[in-house]
């Protein structure tokens, strides 16, 4: 069975940083390209970065020279490093693993194993 657990969300002032993570129980982990989203209220869910499963990452270009994916193949985790928070980061964050896709073309809700969110504040 598979299992996504995120942690690491919270209440933060605008201009500080949080790392999220996301626990991955099973073996897809190791066969899946990772990715965060997120979902701020009244807006749909979208991809905000990925990485494979060698290490290649992609960003979009709101959190793209702020943020950092990892992940750590021997702990069956994926983190998130966000910097310099902004009022418009609050959202709902989510992992998912998607096999059989690529960084490029991630997949949707519905689609792919996903995690129940961690909840990112920022206050201004």
């Amino acid at each position: 069975q598979v299992q996504l657990v995120e942690s690491g969300g919270g209440l933060v002032q605008a201009g500080g940083s949080l790392r999220l993570s996301c626990k991955a129980s099973g073996s897809i982990f190791q066969i899946s390209p990772m990715g965060w989203y997120r979902q701020a209220p009244g807006l749909e869910r979208e991809l905000i970065a990925a990485i494979g499963i060698r290490g290649e990452t992609t960003y979009v270009d709101s959190v793209k020279g702020r943020s950092t994916i990892s992940r750590d193949h021997a702990e069956n985790m994926m983190y998130l490093q966000l910097n310099s928070l902004k009022s418009e980061d609050t959202a709902m964050y989510y992992c998912a693993a998607c096999p059989l896709r690529t960084i490029q073309e991630m997949c949707r809700p519905g689609a792919g194993y996903w995690g129940q969110g961690t909840q990112v504040t920022v206050s201004s």
